[in-house]
C-alpha cells in the first residue's frame, strides 16, 4: 500500500454537468469543455508511457526477475532478503578479472555437483594476486568469533589499556575451542549488534550484518568482507594494534584438533576459524572456513562461506574442495601488473 495521500479531484474535471446547445448538440462551451478533457486525456496517458519506458531503461524491474543462475548475486544464503544499497546514477559492476574468471571455472562445477551456496574470497598478500566468487550474504555461525574478539581489541584500545585477564581467558576459548558461553559473554560484553557494527565500520566491513539481539552466531556476510577482515588481522596496516593482531593471530593458530578443517585442507599452517550450523527450518548446514595457510611457497588468506548441505560432513568436504580449488585457480594466474607512475 502506498504512503502517499489519495489524490484529490482535480477541479473543474468530471464533476459537474456539462449543458447541450438548444439544438441537442454541444455547445460552444461544452465543446471547449470537451477539447481540455481530451487534451488533458492525452497528456496523462504520454506520461505514464513516459515514465514506464524510463523505468524499462534506467531501473530495471525491481519484482518479478527471473531467477539469476549467477553465483555473484547478492542474495541471502538461506533464502532471506537482503537490503541491497541503492544504485547511484551511471554506477557499473566491475568487470571479472582474469583471476575472477579463474576462480569461477574451478569452482562452478563444486557448486553443481554438491548443489551447495557457494562463495569464496582468496588473497596472495605477496603479489596482490586477488579473486573473488559469488557476492551472497552468508550466516557466520562461529566465524563471526573472530569479529567479536577484534571488536573487543577495539575497544581495549580505545580505552588505552590491555585486556583483562578474564577477557583474555574467554577470548582464548571462544577462538580455541569455539566455546559458545564465552561468545555469548564477550558479545554482551562489547554491547551486542551495535558494538559489532561500530567495530565493523572501523575495520571497513562495509556488508556485514550483526545478528539480532543475543544471535551473535546470525550474523550475515560475505566472502569479500571477511577476506577483509583477514587483511585487517594479517596485514600490518590495520585498525588493530600490532599486539592485537599478534593476540588473534595466535589464538587462530591454536585451533583444538577436532576443528582443523576447512581451509587448512591447502597447504600448511593452522591460522584459520571455522563456523558450523544446521538450519531449524531447512535442516540444510551452513559450513565456513576462513584463515591463513601457506602453499606453493607463498601465504594466501582464503575464506569459504557455503550453504546448502544435508550434513556438516558434506559441507566440510565440499568446503575443503572449494580451498583447494581456490589457491589452485589463483596460482594460475598472473600476478597484476603494477600502474606506472610518471
Amino acid at each position: 500500500m502506498s504512503s502517499y495521500p489519495p489524490a484529490r479531484p482535480s477541479r473543474g474535471t468530471g464533476h459537474h454537468l456539462v449543458r447541450s446547445g438548444p439544438d441537442g448538440r454541444d455547445g460552444p462551451r461544452a465543446r471547449r469543455e470537451r477539447i481540455r478533457l481530451a487534451l488533458a486525456c492525452s497528456a496523462a496517458v504520454a506520461l505514464l508511457m513516459g515514465c514506464a519506458a524510463t523505468g524499462r531503461h534506467t531501473t530495471g524491474d525491481p519484482v518479478g526477475h527471473l531467477p539469476q543462475r549467477n553465483p555473484a548475486s547478492p542474495t541471502s544464503a538461506d533464502g532471506s532478503p537482503v537490503r541491497a544499497a541503492p544504485a547511484g546514477h551511471g554506477t557499473r559492476t566491475p568487470s571479472p578479472t582474469p583471476a575472477d574468471t579463474a576462480l569461477a571455472r574451478a569452482l562452478e562445477p563444486i557448486r553443481t555437483r554438491s548443489g551447495i551456496q557457494l562463495s569464496v574470497a582468496v588473497l596472495e598478500p605477496a603479489t596482490g594476486r586477488r579473486a573473488v566468487y559469488g557476492a551472497r550474504h552468508h550466516i557466520t555461525a562461529s566465524l563471526s568469533k573472530v569479529d567479536i574478539l577484534a571488536a573487543l581489541l577495539l575497544r581495549a584500545q580505545h580505552e588505552d589499556r590491555p585486556l583483562t585477564g578474564w577477557e583474555t581467558d574467554t577470548a582464548a576459548s571462544m577462538i580455541r575451542s569455539s566455546d559458545n558461553d564465552s561468545a555469548d559473554a564477550l558479545w554482551r560484553w562489547i554491547g551486542g549488534g551495535p558494538g559489532l557494527t561500530d567495530a565493523n565500520r572501523t575495520l571497513g566491513l562495509t556488508s556485514t550484518q550483526a545478528g539480532p539481539g543475543f544471535h551473535w552466531g546470525l550474523t550475515r556476510t560475505t566472502a569479500t568482507d571477511q577476506l577483509r577482515l583477514l587483511d585487517a588481522v594479517f596485514a600490518d596496516r590495520s585498525p588493530l594494534s600490532g599486539d592485537s593482531r599478534r593476540l588473534i593471530r595466535t589464538f587462530m593458530s591454536q585451533i583444538d584438533d577436532d576443528q582443523a578443517w576447512g581451509v587448512s585442507a591447502e597447504g600448511t599452517g593452522r591460522q584459520l576459524k571455522n563456523g558450523w550450523l544446521q538450519r531449524s527450518q531447512s535442516q540444510r548446514w551452513a559450513v565456513n572456513s576462513m584463515g591463513r595457510v601457506t602453499a606453493h611457497g607463498s601465504a594466501f588468506h582464503l575464506v569459504v562461506l557455503s550453504y546448502g548441505s544435508p550434513s556438516m560432513e558434506h559441507g566440510i568436504s565440499a568446503v575443503e574442495r572449494a580451498a583447494r580449488s581456490a589457491v589452485h585457480a589463483l596460482c594460475s594466474t598472473p600476478p597484476p601488473v603494477p600502474p606506472i607512475i610518471r
